[in-house]
């Protein structure tokens, strides 16, 4: 008796379509929203490192067109990154000049290396930058013989909600400039802080 009971149930239950729409529904919603979230913390992550790549090319840029630089200039110049961050925090954002000089024979020297993060300015030791520098070969070729500005930027993005990307991604970026005022000269940078 029951059995015959249960099986008239099932057999409502599979021509009835009454609520299908609305069980198709909560079927597909999470999927819905896991792609839209992603979608919105992915744009903001493209976004993010768009602004990294513009901080790095403004800072070489700027230092490449001078012929002489004091620390305030270094500063200022590094300090423009805050504007281009906004309305993200500097607080992870790191900033990189070196100078670097190619000779004749494809070597490459670092000349001056500055670090500029959480709005402190250092000199980076010979010891530090291990005195060369990995280029590009196509930028070896460019340059020949030559000094290089290299300007790199790195920042530590959390995303804001979380729900997609769940861990800090570590973004980087680098750009490299011929001086301006000929690519032969070196720029005359501060001493040790």
């Amino acid at each position: 008796m029951w059995v015959a009971r249960a099986i008239s149930l099932l057999r409502k239950f599979g021509v009835t379509e009454g609520g299908a729409a609305a069980v198709e529904f909560a079927l597909i919603l999470p999927v819905m929203l896991l792609a839209y979230v992603g979608t919105m913390e992915a744009s903001a992550l493209i976004s993010m490192d768009r602004r990294i790549q513009t901080v790095s090319s403004v800072v070489g840029d700027l230092v490449a067109r001078k012929e002489a630089l004091v620390e305030n200039d270094l500063l200022n110049f590094f300090g423009a990154s805050t504007s281009i961050m906004t309305p993200y925090t500097t607080a992870t954002l790191t900033q990189t000049i070196t100078q670097i000089e190619v000779k004749k024979d494809r070597t490459v020297k670092v000349i001056d290396s500055f670090v500029f993060t959480n709005g402190k300015l250092t000199k980076r030791t010979t010891e530090e930058t291990d005195d060369t520098y990995e280029l590009p070969e196509p930028m070896l070729d460019i340059s020949l013989p030559a000094f290089i500005i290299a300007s790199e930027a790195s920042y530590s993005y959390t995303p804001f909600y979380g729900i997609v990307f769940d861990q800090p991604v570590n973004l980087y970026r680098q750009t490299f400039y011929l001086p301006r005022h000929g690519s032969t000269k070196r720029i005359t940078m501060p001493g040790p802080s």
